[in-house]
């Protein structure tokens, strides 16, 4: 009933025990943000439209698909690369959000109303 006596720790088994550690350590660390992740999921609800008047012209903007429409009639926006906004009223110039954007036209248009968009060819 006596306990073998212990084997005298080894060089070879200090590193192999050290390894195997290290080991299970980057493992963990690499499946910790795939672990969180995997968490219930937020879902997001859409953001409402943004309707102002501006200038006397009506202007709507829907953020979740930066659409613009001024006096009900669509503005055509690009989102450029850097995250900003250009339109076809002026597209020399980029702004920070949609709504920048649709004030920035009102104030280009001036008196003009925007043209109908025309049909795509294609």
């Amino acid at each position: 009933m006596y306990a073998a006596p212990a084997a005298p720790l080894t060089r070879r088994a200090v590193l192999r025990t050290a390894f195997s550690a290290a080991v299970a350590g980057g493992v963990a660390a690499a499946l910790a943000p795939v672990l969180r992740a995997r968490g219930p999921r937020q879902t997001l609800t859409p953001a409402p439209l943004a309707e102002e008047t501006y200038r006397g012209r009506h202007i709507s903007v829907d953020p979740a698909s930066a659409q613009v429409r001024i006096d009900g009639r669509p503005l055509h926006v690009m989102r450029r690369a850097d995250g900003t906004y250009l339109s076809g009223v002026n597209h020399f110039e980029s702004y920070g959000t949609p709504l920048e954007l649709a004030r920035a036209a009102v104030d280009e248009l001036g008196t003009s109303r925007l043209a109908l968009a025309a049909p795509h060819h294609g």
